[in-house]
């Protein structure tokens, strides 16, 4: 894990509103990722600027206990035209800690990765975290995953 600073950024995807509450979170999250695929989600968003795929954590209630947004979608050059039911959604930047899932998806790497991070002892802002997919996670038994949590 690394501290950076991330320049601010906009997306363009689809979100749902969760918890991490049993069954909220666990059942909501991958439900959001087989709509973005099933729909064709990345091909259609415009003005993008690669295929990386963010899932970003966003509108917390409080903190990581509380009900949160979770935006799925692709950094885009431009916000000028949304697509209907899609949103844009800015990371304002600032101060991030980066943490670094790795290993066979199926095992659950990201989520074990999270449960690493609600355990530490950092000063969160819970305005935007954000797990970048690029072409590292593609292996699906060797993948790497970069998480962004932001700090104080």
């Amino acid at each position: 894990m690394e501290f950076l600073q991330v320049a601010p950024f906009e997306l363009i995807g689809i979100s749902i509103l969760t918890s991490n509450d049993p069954g909220k979170a666990d059942v909501d999250i991958p439900a959001l990722w087989q709509r973005f695929f099933a729909e064709d989600i990345l091909n259609k968003i415009p003005n993008k600027i690669d295929h990386v795929i963010y899932s970003v954590y966003t509108d917390y209630e409080g903190d990581h206990t509380q009900p949160y947004r979770v935006v799925l979608g692709c950094r885009v050059a431009s916000i000028d035209y949304i697509p209907d039911g899609m949103l844009a959604h800015r990371i304002n930047g600032g101060k991030f800690k980066k943490f670094t899932a790795k290993g066979n998806m199926k095992e659950n790497i990201v989520y074990n990765e999270w449960l690493h991070i609600w355990n530490t002892d950092l000063d969160r802002t819970f305005q935007s975290d954000f797990e970048q997919y690029d072409e590292r996670s593609q292996n699906m038994n060797n993948a790497e995953v970069d998480i962004f949590i932001g700090i104080k």
